[in-house]
């Protein structure tokens, strides 16, 4: 039988930033499209990118991904020397650029790529605004994070 499909389906992820939650305070998030060579398209598709590493970089206000390695296939292409860690363009409209130049210019704020997912078949890169967390603070979300992980463990063996 055919499911109906669900017009509220999560968008299909393609990479995730986890360090980034870990390392910065996300104070806003933004969507932007990116312009992408077609053999990277079908890497994305094979899953083949990293975006831990990458950051977002304002120059000549444009936005740009820096940093994400996109491995190419094999099979990709022979007429083209692909480089897999290119700088690639984010498509956001100018009052978006406008907000983000004016936080990371004069309000000290930093851009990371927090996830990379497929939305109505296009590649889309969530933007995070985000401050720097100090030593104490990267302690204390591990020290949240083993808490919330050993409270699971103690209810899962007291629901026994």
């Amino acid at each position: 039988m055919n499911k109906p499909k669900d017009k509220k389906a999560a968008p299909a992820k393609i990479a995730v930033n986890k360090k980034a939650r870990f390392d910065f305070f996300i104070e806003d998030k933004l969507q932007a499209g990116l312009v992408l060579e077609g053999w990277e398209v079908k890497s994305l598709r094979a899953g083949r990118v990293q975006i831990t590493e990458s950051h977002v970089s304002i120059h000549k206000s444009e936005a740009w991904l820096l940093g994400a390695h996109i491995t190419p296939l094999a099979t990709a292409s022979t007429h083209i020397q692909p480089n897999p860690i290119r700088r690639r363009k984010l498509l956001l409209n100018r009052n978006e650029l406008d907000k983000l130049i004016g936080a990371v210019e004069r309000k000290g704020y930093t851009l990371v790529p927090l996830n990379l997912h497929w939305s109505k078949g296009r590649a889309k890169l969530d933007i995070g605004l985000a401050k720097g967390k100090k030593m104490h603070d990267k302690r204390e979300t591990k020290k949240d994070q083993d808490w919330k992980r050993e409270q699971g463990r103690i209810m899962k063996s007291s629901s026994r």
